[in-house]
């Protein structure tokens, strides 16, 4: 086994955290009490070729590997998670259907200027009625000469309604399997497209400056064409996109998780007690002992499934103990920086308040601890 970073992933992950150091770090605060899109963040990051990463040059990509696509995303969440998940699911769900399963017209038209960073796309799974039962989607489409005619909703969808955002691709049924259930097929939607209604951006626990909205769809009919593969292929399309984004939102978390570390160390380290900085204190030293073993123990999970990933091996399973695992590591750690600030981790003035409020979707998004724990004992057998 070698665990040492090749020099390319390094670059990468140096040059993301000096970005986030530099340029993330320095507004996260106001942006958390704002609740504004980072434009001028997200288009510097464009620029640099993060919001291409692991996409080949040949459609405007930087062609590199996906454990350095986790590693930038990574840096970019210890700067700040708002920034961290728009990255995130631009590259795992917007940009990857269409490199993956789109044919070579769809790649040039759509992927290219998303892996440009010159525009961002969403992907339009949750609905209502369907969270973790991700196959009861009620949006449907029917073919009618030669279009499709979609209605329904969807809600909680990230990237949604940004002024950079041209689209979203959507689950939707498209008609019944020969088993009786139903058959769900990915549609390529742009937002120009007639009947296409972005709802008002959610008021959110965290995550604030991320931009996430319901979406609706009142007979928006676009051509035939519109499909990513053929029709009743979305859910197996789907399954593959939320794998490799559970990777990244493991990453994620491990930068949450690490720059909830960096805070309580700092702080410990200053404060001050009964003569002595508190990190002196046996009980302060336990608890930033157990953060720094956590969150070398999640790095690791997720290393092992984006190396999984890119040797083309099974990695479904290490994905879901990734994310369970890096998510929850997140959690816990987020709630004894907070402890270890005592009532100044109350205060908002600290960053350890804002990654107490940001952290706790870590262990909803992109499949529940509950379904990644289901998950992971069906490979078990049960």
């Amino acid at each position: 086994m070698d665990f040492t970073l090749n020099e390319e992933q390094a670059a990468i992950r140096d040059t993301c955290r000096e970005f986030a150091e530099q340029e993330i770090k320095p507004l996260a605060e106001e942006m958390d009490a704002t609740g504004t899109f980072p434009y001028a963040l997200i288009r510097k990051m464009g620029a640099l070729g993060l919001l291409g990463l692991p996409f080949s040059e040949e459609y405007g990509g930087a062609g590199a590997d996906f454990l350095s696509y986790c590693l930038a995303i990574e840096e970019i969440s210890r700067g700040d998670v708002s920034v961290g998940i728009t990255m995130e699911a631009h590259i795992s769900l917007g940009a990857t259907p269409f490199f993956l399963f789109g044919n070579k017209e769809q790649k040039e038209r759509f992927l290219v200027p998303l892996a440009r960073g010159e525009q961002l796309w969403a992907f339009g799974l949750t609905e209502p009625e369907a969270g973790s039962d991700s196959g009861g989607t009620q949006t449907r489409a029917a073919l009618v000469n030669d279009a499709w005619h979609i209605n329904g909703s969807k809600c909680f969808i990230t990237n949604a309604g940004t002024d950079m955002t041209t689209g979203v691709t959507i689950t939707a049924v498209t008609g019944t399997r020969p088993d009786g259930r139903k058959e769900i097929t990915n549609i390529i939607v742009p937002r120009t497209t007639p009947g296409y209604v972005i709802g008002k951006p959610y008021k959110k626990m965290g995550w604030k400056a991320s931009d996430t909205r319901p979406l609706a769809f009142e007979d928006c009919v676009v051509p035939s064409e519109s499909i990513l593969g053929q029709p009743g292929d979305g859910f197996k399309q789907f399954m593959q996109i939320l794998d490799g984004g559970r990777i990244a939102i493991a990453a994620l978390s491990v930068g949450l998780a690490q720059a909830c570390l960096d805070e309580a160390l700092s702080y410990a380290k200053e404060r001050k007690q009964f003569g002595q900085p508190i990190s002196k204190f046996q009980a302060i030293q336990f608890k930033l002992a157990d953060m720094a073993t956590e969150i070398e123990l999640a790095r690791l999970m997720y290393y092992k499934a984006a190396w999984l990933h890119m040797q083309g091996k099974p990695y479904t399973r290490e994905a879901s103990m990734a994310k369970l695992f890096a998510s929850e590591t997140a959690k816990r750690a987020a709630d004894q920086a907070v402890q270890i600030h005592g009532g100044y981790g109350f205060m908002d003035e600290y960053p350890v308040s804002r990654y107490w409020r940001s952290v706790k979707v870590n262990e909803i998004g992109e499949g529940t601890s509950e379904v990644q724990r289901l998950l992971i004992a069906k490979t078990l057998g049960c």
